[in-house]
């Protein structure tokens, strides 16, 4: 069996970016057609577009997040909250696509039956193979516990909202759905910043991973990690509402981030979050990614010369596991940088004062979709990536998904042996390293 390529899922995500913005000009205009001149709504709506129409909400990064919605002539928002003058008119109006609609839907069950076959699947995978349950391992694991939890919960909410434009879920729905895509997505980011830091304690301080500490210092982790990414997402629990507005003679029941906010501090929320989304869930795991893999370079060229032939088997488990933790941090960032890409072009150079702005605002709503539909990838797509480059894990998916079509005596034969091999290499390491002991003293 030839080995798995790297190379390969960064191409197909690169040739998925391509179908979508194909789709995207499959109907003569594109996705986005003009329909007359139409009066902007009041509180200084970014686009004359009901947040229904616009786009679905995905986890970390809601599409009407950083900018206020649209509250009609008659819209009534909760708290009675005032309204803002009117911007300009708008000299064409931007809608989506039936088409385009259902491309996200697709995509969406796509992720939701691929995410709930590969992340359980992984999970099962370490937690009945006990050689694998190490400190990387185990942080993968979490990262595939809370994909799960914004898969089954946050997407089938998602597509519902998307093609019936209406929100009969209620205030408490409302609130819970962007807590738990912003607490899935932080799981995620600081999952793969505390892997990299991880392989490089694993490359500079051999000590640091043997022995006890390993359990204990991974569940302190991981309580962080889930610790910290809730505290994070309680600003969405309060900053998103339920509101009714009139819209083409119908009343719509909207659940957005409300463009007014009762607190200071929810007001700064509420126009720095584009930026925050960007510094903290983006560019800080490919930072520390770049850093700590940079140390681990210089540090595994630093002791080449002291390596002995032994470790060879070791040092090659110790290479796929960063390879692997490097490729899920470039699959985070090519399935992340398109939706940050539109929200941070249009927050520097779109102008909601200018009355041709709705060009630029329809080139913005393809790539809004087109960002969400990649984002929402990254939910199932790790579990994939794993079994493209890491051989272990590759071996182990094959066993748990076609357990049907071998016997439980060659599979629990393939485990010891697995097993056996992972733990004679660790054995050869320590005589290496008692030696070296030995001798330098």
């Amino acid at each position: 069996m030839p080995a798995a390529r790297p190379w390969r899922l960064p191409a197909l995500l690169l040739l998925f970016l391509l179908l979508l913005l194909l789709s995207c000009r499959a109907e003569g205009d594109g996705s986005l057609r003009p329909a007359g001149p139409v009066r902007q709504s009041p509180p200084a709506a970014a686009d004359p577009v009901p947040p229904t129409a616009r786009t679905p909400a995905v986890r970390g990064a809601e599409p009407n997040a950083s900018r206020p919605a649209a509250l009609p002539k008659g819209g009534v928002a909760a708290g009675g909250r005032p309204r803002s003058a009117s911007p300009p008119m708008c000299t064409g109006q931007t809608e989506i696509k039936e088409t385009f609609k259902y491309i996200n839907t697709v995509v969406s069950c796509l992720v939701f039956v691929l995410g709930i076959i590969g992340n359980s699947t992984l999970l099962r995978i370490i937690y009945k193979n006990k050689c694998m349950r190490n400190g990387p391992n185990i942080l993968i694991a979490s990262l595939a516990l809370g994909d799960l939890l914004h898969i089954i919960i946050d997407i089938p909410i998602n597509v519902y909202k998307l093609l019936a434009e209406d929100w009969p879920f209620g205030v408490e729905m409302c609130k819970l759905v962007p807590f738990i895509q912003k607490a899935s997505v932080g799981i995620t980011v600081l999952s793969l910043c505390a892997l990299s830091i991880d392989r490089y304690r694993a490359v500079a301080s051999w000590s640091r991973i043997k022995g006890i500490g390993v359990p204990k210092w991974t569940a302190v982790e991981i309580v962080l990690i889930w610790v910290i990414s809730v505290i994070l997402a309680v600003p969405e629990a309060i900053a998103f509402d339920m509101i009714t507005m009139e819209y083409r003679g119908k009343y719509l029941r909207i659940c957005l981030l409300h463009p007014t906010q009762k607190t200071s501090f929810m007001m700064f929320y509420k126009q720095a979050k584009d930026w925050w989304l960007f510094s903290f869930y983006f560019c800080l795991p490919l930072a520390i990614t770049a850093f700590f893999y940079t140390l681990m370079t210089c540090e595994m060229l630093r002791k080449k010369s002291g390596m002995q032939i032994a470790l060879n088997d070791h040092l090659k488990q110790r290479r796929e596991v960063a390879k692997t933790v490097f490729c899920l941090v470039l699959v985070f960032a090519l399935c992340w940088l398109p939706l940050h890409l539109s929200r941070i072009l249009k927050l520097t150079i779109y102008d909601q004062k200018d009355p041709n702005r709705c060009e630029l605002l329809s080139f913005f709503l393809v790539m809004d979709y087109i960002g969400i539909n990649m984002a929402s990838l990254n939910s199932c797509i790790n579990p994939i990536a794993l079994y493209l480059v890491s051989k272990r894990f590759q071996n182990c998916f094959k066993s748990c998904l076609c357990c049907w079509c071998q016997s439980k005596d060659l599979l629990s034969l393939e485990e010891r042996q697995s097993c056996l091999k992972f733990k004679a290499n660790d054995h050869g390491y320590d005589n290496f390293r008692s030696s070296n002991k030995y001798s330098s003293s």
